[in-house]
C-alpha cells in the first residue's frame, strides 16, 4: 500500500501531520473521491434507481485541522456524485452507529485519535458500521494513484455531471441521536444517583456528550478536558494524561473517574483513591459482569498479543474462552465477527461491547462498569482487585525516518535476545499511528524483564542514532 513510495494507510486508517502527506487538502480530496467510487464500483450489482443516491456520514473531533479535512473530503465526495451528511464534532463510535441509522453507504471519522493537535486521521466505516478491512484500504488507495496519475482515465467516467453532484447538509440533531443510544447501553432498573463521578474529555470530541449523558442518568459529573480550542485537544489531560483525573478524584472526593481520548474511542479508569486501574484489569471486570449477567456469548473474549497472561488466566477460570489477535480495535472487531463474540478490547482502553457498538466506545464502556458498581456494591478499588497481573513492562523508542526494524542487524540481535530468553514474552512493534517502536516485555521474573528491556531500548537507541 504504496503511494509515491510513502505508506498511506496504517493500524487505523490514514494519520500524519497536518499540511503533509499524507495528512493534506490533496490526499483528502481525493479520498472523498476514491471512497465515492470504491462504494458504487462495491454496490455495482445494487445502483440506486432514478433519485436514489449514495450517502456519506462524515464526522470529526476538535482538532482546528478539521476545518481543512472536512471541506476537501467532502468536496470529493460531491463530485462523485455521493451526497454528504454532516454532524460535526462526535465521538468515533457515533460514526457507525448514524451509517446505520441513516441508512447511509459509508461513514467517515477526521481524527487522529490519542495523538497530538498537529496530527490528524481519516477512519473509514462501510455500509454495516465496521472499520473498513485490508482489501477495501488496498483498493481506495489503488483509486487514489489512479487519481493522482494524469495517464489515468479509469476513473473520469465515474465523475458526476454537474446536475449530478452530491449535496452536503448538516443534521443538527446527531449529538442527541447518539446519546439516547447510549444511555440505551445502561441497565434501565439502575441510575446513577449519588454517585461523583470526574470525567477528563481531552479537549475532544466527547465534551459535551459524556458529561451529559452521565448527568441524564443520574450522576454528579465534575467535568474537566471541556474547553476544547482547537489546540489542546490531548494536552496534559485525558486517557494519555490521567495524573490530572487522578489528582481531580481525590479533591473532590470521587467515587470513580474517566478520561477519555481525544475522539472518546478509549476509556481510562480512576478509583476513590486516585488510583489508575490497569487497562486488562478493566476488561476482566466488564467480562466477568456480562458472565455474571448471562450476557457473555459462547464466542468469549477477543484479546490482543498485549494482553496480560494474568488477564488470559483469570478469564479462563470461570470458562471463557480467549481468542488472540492483531493489535488495533479493528482486528479485535473482525475477530469478533469471525468468532460470534460480543465482547473484545486492548490494554489500552479501546473496549469493544459488541451487542451496542463496532468500535472502541470509551462512554459505553464507562457505563458498563458503572452498571458493575451497581450490582456488585463495591468501591472501585475493591471492584478491580480481581487477579494478579504477570510483571510487564512497556517502552517506547521514537525513531525519524528509517524504521530500526528494518536493519537487518537489529532483527538478528532481536531473534537472539528471544532465543536467550525462552521463559519472557517479548513484543517489538512499529506503531501503527506514529514513528515510535513499542517495546513489550512479560515474565514472572520483574527485574529479569526490566534487563530485556533495557538492552532491547538500548540497540534500538542505538540504531535510530545511526540514521541521524
Amino acid at each position: 500500500m504504496i503511494i509515491n513510495n510513502k505508506k498511506l494507510f496504517g493500524t487505523d486508517g490514514i494519520r500524519g501531520k497536518v499540511n503533509n502527506y499524507p495528512m493534506n487538502a490533496e490526499v483528502a480530496l481525493k479520498f472523498g473521491m476514491a471512497s465515492g467510487i470504491y462504494c458504487m464500483q462495491r454496490d455495482e450489482n445494487s445502483l440506486p434507481k432514478n433519485d436514489e443516491r449514495r450517502r456519506a456520514v462524515i464526522a470529526k473531533d476538535t482538532r482546528l485541522s478539521g476545518y481543512l479535512i472536512e471541506p476537501a473530503i467532502t468536496a470529493g465526495l460531491i463530485a462523485v456524485g455521493v451526497d454528504v451528511t454532516l454532524v460535526g464534532p462526535m465521538p468515533t463510535a457515533a460514526v457507525p452507529m448514524l451509517v446505520k441509522s441513516l441508512r447511509a453507504d459509508l461513514g467517515i471519522m477526521i481524527t487522529a485519535s490519542h495523538n497530538p493537535y498537529y496530527d490528524n486521521g481519516l477512519k473509514l466505516f462501510d455500509q454495516n458500521g465496521f472499520k473498513v478491512g485490508d482489501e477495501c484500504e488496498m483498493k481506495i488507495q489503488e483509486i487514489i494513484l489512479n487519481i493522482t496519475n494524469t495517464d489515468c482515465c479509469d476513473f473520469k467516467p465515474l465523475l458526476a455531471e454537474p446536475e449530478g453532484l452530491g449535496r452536503a447538509t448538516r443534521l443538527e440533531d446527531a449529538p442527541g441521536r447518539y446519546i439516547e443510544y447510549v444511555k440505551n447501553s445502561y441497565p434501565k432498573q439502575h441510575k446513577l444517583n449519588g454517585l461523583r463521578i470526574v470525567v477528563d474529555c481531552a479537549n475532544g470530541a466527547v465534551y459535551k456528550i459524556a458529561p451529559m449523558i452521565l448527568w441524564e442518568l443520574g450522576a454528579e459529573v465534575i467535568s474537566i478536558g471541556c474547553d476544547p480550542n482547537g489546540i489542546n485537544i490531548n494536552e496534559n489531560c485525558g486517557s494519555m494524561h490521567p495524573s490530572l483525573l487522578s489528582q481531580k478524584v481525590l479533591d473532590t472526593r470521587a467515587d470513580v473517574g474517566f478520561a477519555f481520548d481525544g475522539d472518546g474511542d478509549r476509556v481510562v479508569v480512576c478509583n476513590e483513591l486516585g488510583k489508575i486501574v490497569h487497562g486488562d484489569h478493566v476488561l476482566g471486570l466488564i467480562a466477568k459482569y456480562l458472565h455474571l449477567q448471562s450476557k457473555l456469548s459462547a464466542g468469549g473474549i477477543v484479546l490482543t498479543h498485549m494482553s496480560n497472561g494474568g488477564l488470559i488466566r483469570y478469564l479462563e477460570s470461570f470458562g471463557g474462552r480467549v481468542h488472540i489477535t492483531q493489535i488495533g480495535d479493528k482486528h479485535v472487531m473482525a475477530e469478533m465477527y469471525r468468532q460470534n463474540s460480543n465482547f473484545g478490547g486492548e490494554q489500552s482502553g479501546h473496549i469493544i461491547c459488541g451487542d451496542y457498538t463496532t468500535t472502541g466506545d470509551g462512554i459505553i464502556a464507562a457505563l458498563q462498569i458503572l452498571a458493575a458498581m451497581g450490582e456488585l456494591d463495591m468501591k472501585t478499588s475493591e471492584m478491580f482487585e480481581i487477579f494478579p497481573l504477570t510483571p510487564q513492562v512497556e517502552k517506547g523508542v521514537k525513531f525519524f525516518q528509517k524504521n530500526p526494524l528494518d536493519n537487518q542487524d537489529v532483527a538478528e540481535e532481536l531473534e537472539v535476545i528471544k532465543n536467550n530468553n525462552p521463559g519472557i514474552r517479548i513484543i517489538v512493534r512499529k506503531s501503527g499511528t506514529e514513528n515510535i517502536i513499542r517495546i513489550m516485555v512479560e515474565g514472572k521474573d520483574a527485574r529479569a524483564i526490566k534487563v530485556v528491556l533495557t538492552r532491547i531500548k538500548s540497540l534500538l537507541q542505538k540504531a535510530v542514532a545511526k540514521e541521524c
